[in-house]
């Protein structure tokens, strides 16, 4: 068992075994916990459920729907009123047991409700693992755009119990990796290093690396979030390849994957940083190469609806942009994050044809 401190504010719990110790990482003075989790994946949060009843709290099971389905007002709205019906005060608590859709909208019900409960992230599957259960990252999405309404709100603790990924689904796991492979360019090399010694065990569950990839991926996120919680400017690094990606995720209408997304925004970023002579022509290879080893996509297929204009529009609603001015999160080495302002209409397009494929 390893743990990754989060500044001095709580810790990330990496191991196998760990689902029947959520109940001690829920605070003392929690009477209820509501745990969250998917409806598609009722067994780990019902084993969560009763080692909180075995430590004397009451808790209650909240399904939602699956996917990027849970994240709309809708649901939240329904949690809310779940609470208020079952009488929950400021000192009962929420846990979240699921993939990232799961401890998003759990985390943001725990901001939302009575300005903020406590909330215990138990994710299952490796891109809730390395990224959307740590960083207190909460929200739901609008029909405008993905995570546009959230809250920052961190969580009293996050369990990664590695052993619920036996079951994840391979293309699952595939996808989780692009956002430990995106750890590896912003901060951390050696991550790309062990992938690329390696692509076929990255992809297993039972990888010979893929507990160190999972910690080493935590710690990078852990250090920029101790520094920069509210994203003023550092923790913007940690949305490496986000902006094409989560235009990609909104046109088409959240059916990708949120790593495949990811994937293909990252080379997009490569590109677009190539061509305002930021990165070098191996490193933008080296992108495309290490993501395709594993089973990644690096292009993006154009289609009807689905084109420049429209993707343009979605990137114009990223959370980073500022006025009319898009910006990017580029590399000018590895693990040298830069940041592009404003780049020229034509370069975004040259970039963008760069990716694509018809």
């Amino acid at each position: 068992m390893t743990l990754v401190a989060v500044g001095d504010r709580y810790d990330v719990t990496i191991g196998r075994g760990l689902l029947d110790t959520a109940a001690a990482a829920v605070p003392e003075r929690a009477e209820q916990v509501l745990v969250v989790h998917s409806e598609a994946l009722p067994g780990p949060a019902e084993q969560v459920a009763a080692g909180i009843e075995a430590s004397g709290r009451r808790a209650h099971l909240a399904a939602v729907p699956d996917a990027e389905a849970a994240k709309t007002v809708d649901v939240l709205a329904g949690l809310w009123a779940r609470l208020g019906q079952l009488g929950f005060t400021r000192t009962d608590a929420i846990a979240a047991v699921g993939g990232g859709t799961v401890t998003d909208l759990g985390g943001f019900a725990a901001a939302s409700w009575l300005r903020g409960v406590p909330v215990v992230q138990v994710p299952t599957t490796l891109l809730a693992m390395v990224d959307a259960a740590v960083g207190g990252k909460t929200g739901i999405n609008t029909p405008e755009g993905k995570n546009l309404v959230g809250a920052f709100h961190e969580p009293a603790a996050v369990l990664c119990d590695l052993d619920l990924l036996r079951t994840l689904p391979r293309v699952d796991l595939v996808a989780g990796l692009a956002e430990v492979i995106k750890g590896g360019f912003i901060a951390d090399p050696v991550i790309l290093e062990l992938v690329e010694s390696d692509p076929e065990g990255a992809t297993r569950w039972d990888g010979p690396h893929l507990e160190e990839l999972v910690e080493r991926k935590i710690r990078v996120k852990a250090e920029v979030v101790a520094a920069d919680l509210k994203e003023s400017f550092l923790r913007e690094i940690l949305n490496y390849g986000h902006t094409f990606g989560h235009a990609i995720e909104q046109v088409e209408a959240y059916r990708r994957r949120h790593g495949e997304a990811v994937a293909i925004g990252m080379v997009y970023a490569a590109e677009l940083a190539r061509r305002a002579g930021h990165l070098s022509d191996d490193v933008v290879s080296r992108h495309r190469a290490v993501l395709e080893s594993v089973g990644l996509p690096t292009a993006y297929e154009a289609g009807a609806g689905r084109g420049w204009e429209e993707l343009l529009t979605a990137m114009r609603r990223d959370k980073k942009s500022r006025g009319a001015q898009l910006r990017f999160v580029v590399l000018d080495d590895i693990a040298r994050p830069a940041r592009l302002d404003g780049p020229s209409e034509d370069c975004l397009r040259a970039a963008f044809e760069a990716v694509t494929t018809r």
